[in-house]
């Protein structure tokens, strides 16, 4: 594998999430949204059967943060998952200064979940965190790495490796 492309997320207005993403957060567009896209072929592609989608790619970094509107079927739930169900998932971004940003965006309208998170020990050392949430209610992440040790995190990352069995 060389790199991560893209992590899509399934929204429920993509017109709505665009302003959010584009408009409040600053990632930029890879493509403009798709037209609908639909037919038994493309069910059968994403294992959704009868499915009637578009979408919309930003700009990450060296990813993409793709954005997935489906007209069918129906969604099975009626929000996002909570962070410790089977199959959540969050996006996280990666700052360089995780209070500027955090502010930043509060003045955009943005509410946190806590003040920013700053771990010191352990196998996270130097990581600086806070949850946020789109219009959907699905968690995102701003992250700032503060310091790495590489040298703590190899032997961990090794002493694992070994007692495995």
């Amino acid at each position: 594998m060389k790199g991560l492309h893209h992590v899509g997320i399934t929204v429920r207005d993509l017109d709505a999430s665009i302003r959010f993403y584009h408009d409040v957060l600053g990632l930029e567009f890879s493509n403009e949204p798709s037209p609908w896209f639909e037919g038994e072929e493309l069910g059968d592609a994403v294992g959704v059967p009868g499915a009637a989608l578009r979408q919309v790619s930003l700009v990450l970094g060296d990813t993409m943060l793709e954005l997935l509107e489906y007209k069918s079927p129906p969604s099975e739930t009626t929000g996002p998952l909570r962070s410790n169900s089977r199959g959540a998932s969050h996006v996280a971004f990666l700052v360089d200064d995780i209070e500027a940003k955090k502010a930043e965006l509060e003045a955009r309208g943005i509410d946190f979940y806590s003040p920013v998170n700053s771990v010191d020990e352990g196998v996270l050392a130097g990581w600086r965190w806070a949850y946020f949430e789109d219009p959907d209610g699905y968690p995102l992440e701003l992250v700032e790495v503060a310091y790495y040790n590489a040298d703590e995190r190899r032997a961990g990352i090794a002493a694992y490796l070994a007692s495995r069995t």
